[in-house]
């Protein structure tokens, strides 16, 4: 055998091997899916979500803290031109911590969502976009007219809410207002301790947060978490516990929600964060979970709206 020929084919396989190896490698590197957090408010701000002197927010720290470890890479944003871009078809999930009608410049003066833009969001759910909603992204687009009409909120639409609280699947009413406490410490049953970041976490779990009481809650719904509502304080607390997080599909888009996320100690919450680390895993198809619908046994009174704030005259 000429040793020199022998040479040239080690050296052959060699570099085939080294270039497979340095595939291998940016293939594995490749693997990060792309999510967006966006955070306008185009009604209340929330200081989870503020930037302040160029800092990112709290939220968003928080996200970024965990994204390499879950495989995704974040982009966050408050422009609402992203929806008509070329860059927003590259993502695999998008976040929301909003409020308002995100199509109106509103409190915080940055670009709106064009309606064509809000349509090309929905689309792409709906053709399998992962979608996460945190907090206030129940407080979002709702149903006409409002803020004019609050005893609107009061009101199930079902089918005729707005086509955004139909994909997320629930609505924002109200919180404690007035001598009512905003904030208090609930208890938050876990309904199914098998989806991603609940792994060995004991119901219940005893938080303080700003607890959203809510509404029209989508049929299909897949409810993880549930709002002990028996030892809390104030009308709109007044009801049968009820869905506080939750997973749903829109068309082939998986939608997840939690309710949690005002207050900044919750963004150093390892319940909280490993939470919200599953629901983006899974919303981006790298986690699996059954979400078939369990609304009527989870939730059994979730139709209940609580009394409306504030009181009628006697």
């Amino acid at each position: 055998m000429n040793p020199l020929s022998t040479r040239r084919d080690f050296l052959r396989t060699t570099a085939a091997a080294s270039a497979g190896l340095l595939l291998s490698h940016r293939a594995s590197a490749a693997k990060n899916k792309s999510v967006l957090l966006f955070t306008k408010s185009s009604g209340f701000e929330h200081a989870a979500i503020k930037v302040t002197n160029g800092n990112p927010s709290i939220a968003e720290t928080a996200i970024r803290g965990f994204s390499a470890q879950n495989k995704f890479d974040l982009t966050a944003s408050k422009d609402g031109r992203i929806f008509d871009s070329k860059e927003f078809h590259e993502y695999a999930a998008v976040v929301f911590f909003t409020t308002g009608d995100l199509t109106q410049e509103g409190t915080d003066k940055n670009p709106p969502m064009s309606p064509q833009g809000k349509q090309a969001f929905l689309d792409a759910i709906q053709n399998g976009l992962g979608f996460v909603g945190i907090h206030a992204a129940s407080d979002t687009f709702h149903t006409p007219p409002d803020p004019q009409d609050l005893s609107n909120r009061y009101i199930a639409h079902g089918k005729e809410s707005d086509p955004y609280i139909r994909m997320l699947g629930g609505e924002f009413i109200i919180h404690g207002q007035a001598k009512d406490p905003r904030l208090q410490t609930a208890n938050v049953i876990i309904n199914d301790p098998k989806f991603p970041g609940l792994e060995g976490v004991q119901s219940p779990v005893s938080l303080m947060e700003e607890w959203y009481s809510m509404k029209d809650f989508a049929p299909d719904l897949h409810v993880i978490c549930t709002l002990d509502t028996s030892t809390m304080n104030g009308l709109a607390y007044k009801r049968a516990p009820y869905p506080v997080v939750w997973a749903r599909m829109n068309g082939r888009g998986k939608v997840f929600y939690n309710a949690i996320g005002d207050r900044a100690e919750n963004w150093q919450n390892p319940f909280h964060l490993n939470l919200l680390a599953g629901g983006i895993r899974w919303a981006i198809g790298d986690a699996s979970a059954s979400v078939s619908p369990n609304l009527k046994t989870a939730a059994p009174g979730y139709a209940e709206i609580p009394p409306p704030y504030p009181p009628p005259a006697k």
